[in-house]
């Protein structure tokens, strides 16, 4: 098997290959352009949108050539793949916002030289397109019967599928016959729930383009209980600090299950193997593989100096809250009047962004979940709903420290 291949495989990346003997053949020959495509149907990607990424770096510094294809002419229809019902029709102008910014988030982590990586929207070739010229010349191609064979489509008949989203496929294939025609691109790579769509494009080719290209897709991760993986209680983990900060991004991985992180140092670090090996090798610590875990995936998508800070803020928090460096955990500036007049716990809580509502911050408290800082640093957990904070609980640094449960921090600030 191709050297690049070979690493995607040891790596956990390899899911469905449409010809993997063939693909690798192609790929000793030569540097192989390869694409992913992300619709901007948000204004930032979240985790789970990272394995490809990770994988398109592992293909990239093997010699061959990617492509990021931002879905600005995709994404003005849904997707239905993986949803139970169409999503919400976003305008184009919210459209090339969001597309703007996940280029950025993009960038920083694939790094865009206009050589061996860049970026493209097919928003340039689609928004443009003759809706009968597209059916004379793509459409025609498209066989309804396959279509619904695929499970995406399979699913959704059950709950209704609308023909706008019955045409998604034949958007995504053309992007694939376009990349095709003006860059050589004889590969998609994405998620396994894509497999449909890119076989479509791939079969595009081969009818159209009277050539062979290949389909690769990579598992969708979970977790070693089986829950998808980077879903919180608080939603989804975002690349966006002002919508995950840095510091609870960091904690995600610090915080992930024993299991977990041998596959996820492979998956999301760019560590050799035989290092992520060493790291869970039977005996050792696997605090410092969460650890060494999250401040690698940190650097990789926030920078090391941000990292460097969120570790050091996660080290304070794991140490109770007393001492350390607590720059990097969250903030929450509060009214210091309603300190003085005495900041009552279901509030300070709710409004420090520790409970989502105050039933939530309530029953937080009586279970004996909430804490708070003394002068020493000393967390004391506070179990009266009633309870007021005052300033006498302020630090040397006028700061006071709250913990709901065992693993979510805050700093608050009087101002």
């Amino acid at each position: 098997m191709n050297p690049a291949l070979e690493n995607l495989k040891t790596r956990g990346f390899l899911q469905q290959c449409s010809d993997l003997d063939a693909l690798s053949h192609l790929m000793d020959e030569g540097p192989v352009t390869f694409y992913e495509g992300t619709d901007p149907t948000g204004g930032s990607m979240h985790i789970g949108h990272m394995v490809p990424f990770f994988a398109f770096q592992h293909m990239r510094k093997s010699g061959h050539k990617g492509i990021a294809l931002l879905g600005g002419g995709t994404a003005r229809i849904p997707d239905p793949t993986g949803k139970s019902e169409m999503r919400k029709f976003l305008t184009y102008e919210q459209l090339d916002q969001h597309t703007e910014s996940i280029r950025a988030q993009i960038d920083r982590f694939i790094g865009f030289d206009g050589k061996t990586a860049w970026s493209l929207n097919n928003k340039d070739w689609l928004a443009g397109l003759n809706y009968i010229e597209f059916l004379r010349e793509i459409g025609i191609h498209f066989s309804v019967n396959r279509m619904l064979s695929f499970e995406t489509y399979k699913m959704r008949m059950e709950t209704g599928l609308s023909f706008i989203e019955f045409n998604y496929q034949l958007l995504q294939s053309y992007d694939f016959l376009e990349l095709f025609r003006r860059y050589g691109c004889r590969l998609q790579i994405g998620g396994d729930d894509q497999w449909g769509n890119i076989v479509a494009g791939a079969d595009l080719i081969r009818r159209v383009g009277k050539a062979e290209v290949y389909a690769l897709t990579f598992p969708l991760v979970c977790n070693a209980d089986g829950t998808k993986m980077g879903k919180t209680v608080n939603g989804a983990v975002f690349l966006d600090p002002n919508l995950t900060s840095v510091y609870d991004f960091f904690q995600y991985w610090r915080n992930i299950q024993d299991a977990d992180v041998r596959s996820f140092l492979k998956r999301f670090t760019f560590l050799p193997v035989e290092e992520c090996e060493k790291i869970t090798a039977p005996g050792m610590n696997p605090n410092e593989g969460k650890e060494r875990l999250a401040w690698e995936v940190t650097a990789l998508v926030h920078g090391k100096d941000e990292a460097d800070r969120a570790m050091a803020g996660a080290r304070a928090a794991f140490g109770g809250g007393e001492g350390g460096d607590r720059s990097g955990m969250p903030r929450a500036e509060l009214k210091q009047p309603m300190f003085e007049a005495g900041y009552n716990i279901v509030d300070l809580f709710c409004d420090a962004g520790l409970a989502a509502t105050k039933s939530d911050g309530r029953r937080l408290v009586q279970q004996g979940g909430a804490f708070v800082s003394k002068p020493d640093g000393s967390l004391e957990a506070i179990k009266d709903p009633a309870a007021l904070i005052k300033p006498d609980r302020f630090d040397k640094n006028n700061e006071l420290t709250l913990r709901a449960g065992k693993k979510r921090y805050c700093v608050a600030v009087p101002r």
